[in-house]
């Protein structure tokens, strides 16, 4: 059946499009991890993990399922519905995967630097974005900050009005995700398909992308 995959690492945008769009959705993927991944290890769904140990644990899943979530997705049942919404995908397996055995897919692809990302990390107060940090000092976010941020990202981070503790949290939640979803992979398994929309969600209002995805959408006999 048709499904629609929003696809992108935290701090994309993603919450507040699918708000704006208000289209019938699956339980995202923090449910389905939770319900699904989480007790092949031991753990009661809903119990208090933190990010990094949460990374773990489905990069442990993909370890032994490659596809990850999206085969969560291809051994799940629902109701048709068009336009029907699921967030989302990580990652370039995750995505080849739902490419080959999801074949009504389309998918949204939402980018954004990863400066920006940490930014809105910063400001959006979300109690999950929790991460255990061993120690909070300048050599320590150097470290985190590479092939994530540039030296120049990393000062205009620093000059930001925030505690140096959060901002290494933050940091390492960007940093940890990068390494375990590298977005470039994801681009380059979408490349090219005319299932999948790429949206810049610095570039772009939530107007246009809302508006981009309907437009998407429309075209879609499903």
């Amino acid at each position: 059946m048709p499904l629609l995959i929003l696809v992108g690492l935290t701090g994309v945008g993603k919450t507040s499009l699918i708000q704006a769009l208000n289209y019938p959705a699956l339980p995202d993927r923090r449910e389905l991890v939770d319900r699904y991944v989480f007790p092949l290890y031991g753990y009661a769904p809903g119990q208090p993990l933190d990010r990094s140990e949460r990374f773990a644990l489905t990069r442990r899943f993909r370890q032994e399922h490659p596809g990850g979530v999206a085969e969560i997705l291809a051994h799940s049942r629902a109701l048709p519905a068009w336009p029907l919404l699921f967030d989302g995908l990580r990652g370039e397996e995750e995505v080849r995967f739902a490419l080959e055995h999801l074949p009504l897919s389309y998918f949204v692809v939402l980018e954004a630097r990863d400066l920006t990302r940490l930014s809105r990390l910063l400001t959006r107060g979300d109690a999950f974005d929790r991460v255990q940090i061993d120690q909070s000092d300048r050599a320590t976010l150097h470290a985190l900050a590479q092939g994530v941020l540039s030296e120049g990202e990393l000062q205009e981070a620093l000059g930001w009005n925030v505690p140096f503790q959060e901002l290494t949290a933050k940091l390492k939640i960007v940093a940890e995700e990068r390494k375990n979803y590298n977005p470039d992979g994801t681009r380059r398994a979408l490349q090219g398909t005319p299932r999948a929309l790429f949206l810049n969600t610095e570039t772009l209002s939530l107007a246009d992308e809302a508006a981009a995805i309907r437009a998407f959408v429309e075209q879609v006999h499903a």
